[in-house]
């Protein structure tokens, strides 16, 4: 599936010159509302502050299939998170990682 970027702003470029001030084909898209750095954060409860947006979005199922389509390299999409390109139940905290308990 193609997304047509002039009827699907993808979060974060609705900013700048030219950028709809209304809701974009009388939809309102909570990604357009919200700091767009919410959907690439490092922290496990904003992206699932990122997820809970999405899950109001009627756009929802659309942005999900163009992000799997692009492979996006990360952020929350379409009310999942992707990592590498992949969608991720959940984003490991940066660092290393943790020992197994022996």
């Amino acid at each position: 599936m193609s997304v047509v970027l002039s009827e699907f702003l993808i979060p974060g470029w609705a900013q700048g010159e030219g950028a709809p001030a209304a809701p974009v084909n009388g939809t309102d898209l909570p990604c357009h509302y919200v700091d767009p750095d919410l959907f690439f954060a490092e922290l496990s409860h904003q992206l699932e502050q990122a997820k809970t947006l999405c899950s109001t979005c009627p756009l929802q199922r659309a942005c999900l299939e163009g992000a799997l389509s692009r492979s996006e390299p990360c952020g929350v999409w379409g009310g999942q998170i992707f990592e590498d390109g992949q969608v991720v139940a959940a984003k490991r905290s940066p660092g290393r990682p943790r020992m197994k308990a022996a």
